[in-house]
């Protein structure tokens, strides 16, 4: 049989463009966050401020996640959060000022992280009844998502188009894309016992994970800087023009997107420890030549390669957090409430040491998590319980085809 006929293909499909759609949310604001900062007269210090309310609406929202799918399903679910995400992704280009712009980015945050856990922990799933690796794909097509998103925006600051036309377009163009496709996606409720209780409405992650965690932390960190600041950095700190300032984070995505694409392979041959060292390296020679860049080319060279290097790192932290309890929603959500509130947090610390400091010495931090990849990548080492996982669903598919266990 071939690989597209498997009957997992469907879900498989309609998982990446969840991931795609997500992404092309999170690339097009991104792009867009220059003309939010102009528009309110905000210097690097308060939009940095601005940007620490996302995290603190996902870290309140992401361990509700969990609950949502036990009680809908995971398919209603995210169904229902694919709508308010897009309602809250128009909202900050409509603030009159900083503090409805904070309100705003702390829904929108919400939004985008109970996603997350939802479209992870299915991506979990899929992944284990294939019995290989297809994690590093879906946030490829997060990636690409992001790619296409940022590379619209890159197009409308070039021509000066608002962006409160821009962004409400584009909510409500993916507001009916998004709900269509979760009809394809698998409808899980609960864990690999769905008849225990449903999870706690806050779920701290295992002590086990806690390592996985700091992987995480470091690379989401890196990831977080250079997608909402690499636009910043080029116009404020190298004056760059505004479309190639937007055409940084293009770059960025673009090398993110071709990474996870092709990722998958490589952690199947090399390993997810090597590939994480590996990309650790890479990320931080990225960043000191961001550090040292006096022109937006060199610059530009320093944020793909930082999206080159942390690439791959996510979706092994995300699977290995999935598969670190019987309730794979409920270990993401707690894993994510760490990583993604301390990466979300980045471009907050970026900004506030900008302020006090320079964007240049912000990256100098950048760079140095980025090299902590190389000493922290020995904690997604895979568990022994990880193969007898991947052999379970083997004979779980080859049973489905007809083959005996």
């Amino acid at each position: 049989m071939r690989r597209h006929d498997s009957p997992l293909s469907p879900a498989r499909r309609a998982l990446a463009a969840v991931f795609a759609l997500h992404g092309a949310l999170s690339g097009s604001l991104a792009t867009r966050l220059p003309w939010i900062q102009d528009h309110l007269g905000l210097g690097p210090g308060r939009l940095g401020l601005a940007l620490v309310f996302p995290a603190l609406g996902a870290s309140c929202a992401m361990p509700l996640a969990a609950r949502l799918g036990h009680r809908f399903g995971s398919r209603a679910a995210l169904r229902g959060l694919l709508v308010l995400l897009c309602a809250a992704f128009a909202l900050p280009a409509l603030s009159p000022g900083p503090v409805v712009l904070c309100a705003a980015l702390a829904g929108y945050g919400a939004a985008a992280g109970m996603v997350d856990v939802v479209m992870n922990a299915l991506g979990v799933e899929v992944e284990d009844r294939l019995g290989r690796s297809i994690m590093s794909g879906l946030h490829g097509m997060w990636s690409t998502g992001t790619l296409a998103g940022s590379a619209l925006g890159t197009l409308a600051a070039h021509h000066g188009t608002d962006a409160r036309v821009h962004l409400g377009l584009t909510a409500a163009g993916l507001a009916l894309l998004g709900p269509a496709v979760c009809r394809w996606v698998p409808d899980v409720r609960g864990g690999t016992d769905p008849a225990q209780d449903p999870p706690p409405r806050f779920a701290l992650p295992p002590r086990s994970a806690l390592a996985i965690g700091a992987v995480g932390f470091c690379a989401v960190f890196a990831e977080g800087a250079g997608l909402d600041w690499s636009a910043v950095y080029l116009r404020r700190q190298l004056g760059a023009d505004p479309g190639l300032a937007a055409a940084c984070t293009t770059a960025f995505t673009c090398t993110m997107a071709a990474a996870r694409l092709a990722g998958d392979t490589v952690v199947r041959r090399f390993g997810p420890v090597t590939a994480v060292r590996a990309g650790g390296a890479v990320a931080a020679a990225g960043g000191a030549l961001v550090v040292t860049a006096r022109g937006p080319v060199p610059a530009m060279a320093g944020f793909a390669l930082i999206g080159l290097g942390v690439a791959v790192v996510v979706p092994l932290v995300f699977a290995a957090a999935g598969r670190s309890g019987p309730q794979p929603a409920r270990a993401i959500a707690g894993v994510a409430t760490i990583v993604y509130t301390s990466g979300l947090v980045a471009p907050a610390a970026v900004g506030q040491l900008a302020a006090a400091t320079s964007l240049s010495v912000s990256f100098g931090l950048v760079t140095l998590l980025a090299a902590g990849l190389l000493l922290a990548a020995g904690a997604l080492r895979p568990a022994g319980d990880a193969p007898r996982a991947v052999e379970r669903a083997r004979r779980t598919r080859s049973t489905a085809r007809g083959g005996g266990p």
